[in-house]
């Protein structure tokens, strides 16, 4: 079963409680109030990162007060919503928008249930960063928003910016960045940290972690990015 006949059709037996479950409920009939196991299932996890993008979604769209068409089929894209469930997904995310609660209680729920998961945050963070560079830049009050969230995530200022110059693309960037080293690094010291993102970053790893398939295409993208930048590099280096 997808994701989405997980949450519409299936969602009454993986309750997740809390902010991102009452969310769940105006969508699925049911706002479920247990709170989340010390053991959460998979589907659980994977509904959670689900309604967790939409919700905070919603709130990154009012960080700078405007939602322009550009950011819509952003964030169509990363979902990968199909037609059936378009308006499902747009109630999840009107109801978010108008609800008068901040970010904070949405983010540290989905916190707590990946505190083991680190690179599954960082995957949240960069699907709300896909979504706020849409428009072609990123307005600094969504950039405000974007940092609270890594905040909350425990995701380290060093880290953020990685995540930052990854989402932003090779073009007219460093590539030392996408990686996240200095640019004096040792070739062995390069090579080690290149594997290690693509080790943690990889779409099976995440997938694994809770991440649910349909967002296997950011992953995919994200990964493309850290693939390139080492390339880049390399050949600079002359290395193999």
């Amino acid at each position: 079963m997808s994701i989405w006949g997980k949450i519409i059709g299936g969602a009454a037996g993986f309750a997740i409680g809390g902010p991102l479950g009452a969310l769940l409920g105006g969508v699925a009939g049911h706002v479920y109030d247990r709170r989340p196991s010390s053991a959460e299932t998979r589907p659980e996890k994977q509904i959670a990162f689900t309604i967790a993008v939409i919700a905070l979604g919603a709130k990154l769209a009012k960080a700078d007060g405007v939602v322009t068409e550009d950011e819509i089929a952003a964030f169509r894209e990363v979902f990968q919503v199909p037609p059936d469930q378009v308006k499902n997904v747009a109630r999840v995310f009107n109801l978010a928008r108008r609800h008068a609660e901040g970010y904070e209680p949405y983010a540290r729920q989905v916190a707590g249930m990946f505190a083991d998961n680190p690179a599954v945050l960082g995957e949240l963070l960069a699907c709300l960063f896909h979504i706020a560079k849409a428009d072609g830049k990123i307005a600094e009050a969504e950039l405000t928003y974007l940092q609270g969230v890594a905040r909350i995530f425990g995701i380290s200022d060093a880290e953020f910016r990685r995540i930052q110059a990854e989402e932003s693309g090779l073009t007219g960037g460093d590539p030392y960045s996408v990686i996240g080293v200095p640019p004096d690094i040792g070739d062995q010291e390069l090579k080690a940290a290149h594997r290690r993102l693509v080790r943690e970053n990889h779409p099976d790893s995440l997938i694994a972690q809770g991440m649910p398939e349909e967002f296997v295409a950011i992953a995919n993208e994200k990964l493309a990015v850290i693939n390139a930048a080492y390339d880049r590099i390399k050949n600079e280096r002359g290395i193999n």
